[in-house]
């Protein structure tokens, strides 16, 4: 059974900054690609960012790009999501994702699997 556990949310200033982790089991994580979503109340759930199995490549939202950064370990299964420059229109429920096959991709349909979120609250 495969299993995703966010960590690492909570509040803080604008212009602060937060690490999210991301840890798999029940799978070789190596395999997965990996993404980051995040979704705020009375919103769709919307693509932050993602890294492919080898972590050579990744792609964000426009909305992150030069604020935030996706990394990965395969040896400890896990996925980080740096957020630095927070806005407090960063605030949401962020979600990492599994997708089995394939490339990435931001569309949240394409992923495989779901951790439960981590609240991230961004205050002015």
């Amino acid at each position: 059974q495969v299993q995703l556990v966010e960590s690492g949310g909570g509040l803080v200033q604008a212009g602060g900054s937060l690490r999210l982790s991301c840890t798999a089991s029940g799978r070789t994580f190596s395999r997965d690609a990996m993404g980051w979503f995040r979704q705020a109340p009375g919103k769709e759930r919307e693509f932050v960012a993602a890294i492919s199995r080898s972590g050579v490549t990744t792609r964000y939202a426009d909305s992150t790009k030069g604020r935030f950064n996706i990394s990965r370990e395969n040896d400890k299964s896990t996925v980080y999501l740096q957020m630095n420059s927070l806005k407090p229109e960063d605030t949401s429920v962020y979600f990492c994702a599994a997708r089995f096959t394939g490339g990435i991709v931001i569309g949240a349909d394409e992923y495989d699997y779901w951790g439960q979120g981590t609240q991230v609250t961004v205050s002015s």
